[in-house]
């Protein structure tokens, strides 16, 4: 790489980064140069705007090299830092589960709506709990709720208790590794899930950071998409406390199809809450009373 040398400025680095992600067709690529260097520097985006004249620390050309290397051939961003922001966590992230995505954030939003009372001491159920973002984020708002995260990765599972101890949230949250519902028995008044829901034929042509580097096991939904959602629906009528509610993450287009797989098994669909960009995402179930009509909106 024979652009960013020893004893240049913060500024030529990142012009001449910006350049060469933006020749990669990466998004925001400014942006993401500010990123890069600020992690090697340990500098805030306004340090380097104040000191753009200033040469970049020659232990710091190393890191932002590499760093660099790694997002020109797609390595996700928040996998180069190591880090994601969620709600209002700072969470670790790593190849063994899905980096934690804004839409995401719909499902807290929805499960919060559901159980607005803050000091309810809920019994959480967070089902492919990846990161342990969704769960985390529950109890993060619901300081007398307790939680289970299970995930099938074992690695994932560990990430996802380590960023528990990290936010504070240990002593309310266990993490297990195991077959999804299978592995539980036990009834709980809210179960999240953000299932693969992504059709196997339709992976390799997902953007080279998603279909590269994220896990197929929490992407794959076989055929259809569908078959996580085929064993949720019958999964949560044993699950679901009286009173219960589970929030399920959708993909576009989604929604109507897993409503008819939730009302076959038994469960009610309350309302879907949209993400930010219009997408129906959040899925709120329950369990449909004895001889009444399914509520939605």
């Amino acid at each position: 790489m024979s652009a960013c040398e020893p004893g240049e400025s913060v500024g030529a680095f990142l012009c001449q980064a910006g350049q060469m992600l933006r020749a990669a067709a990466i998004e925001s690529p400014r942006l993401e140069a500010r990123l890069l260097l600020g992690h090697a520097m340990g500098a805030t985006p306004e340090q380097l705007l104040r000191d753009s004249r200033a040469a970049v620390p020659p232990e710091a050309v190393a890191r932002f090299r590499a760093g660099l290397a790694a997002r020109l051939a797609h390595v996700p961003m928040a996998h180069i830092l190591g880090r994601q922001g969620f709600w209002t966590l700072d969470l670790a992230v790593s190849p063994a589960s899905l980096i934690p995505r804004p839409d995401s954030e719909s499902l807290v939003e929805a499960a919060l709506e559901a159980f607005p009372d803050v000091a309810a001491p809920l019994h959480i159920l967070d089902l492919g709990t990846g990161t342990g973002c969704l769960l985390l984020a529950v109890l993060s708002e619901r300081p007398r709720a307790f939680g289970i995260g299970l995930d099938r990765a074992p690695a994932a599972a560990a990430l996802a208790a380590a960023n528990a101890a990290a936010n504070g949230l240990a002593g309310r949250s266990a993490f297990l590794a195991g077959d999804w519902a299978t592995a539980l028995d036990g009834r709980f008044d809210l179960v999240l899930s953000n299932p693969p829901y992504i059709e196997s034929a339709a992976i390799p042509g997902l953007m080279p950071e998603v279909a590269r580097y994220e896990p197929a096991l929490a992407l794959d939904g076989g055929a259809d998409g569908l078959a996580a959602y085929r064993a949720l629906a019958q999964a949560l009528p044993g699950l679901l406390a009286p009173g219960g509610v589970a929030v399920l993450e959708l993909g576009q287009g989604q929604r109507q199809t897993v409503e008819g797989l939730a009302l076959a098994a038994g469960l009610a669909p309350l309302s879907c809450r949209r993400d930010l960009g219009g997408v129906e995402r959040a899925l709120v179930l329950a369990k449909k009373p004895v001889g009444g009509p399914a509520i939605a909106d």
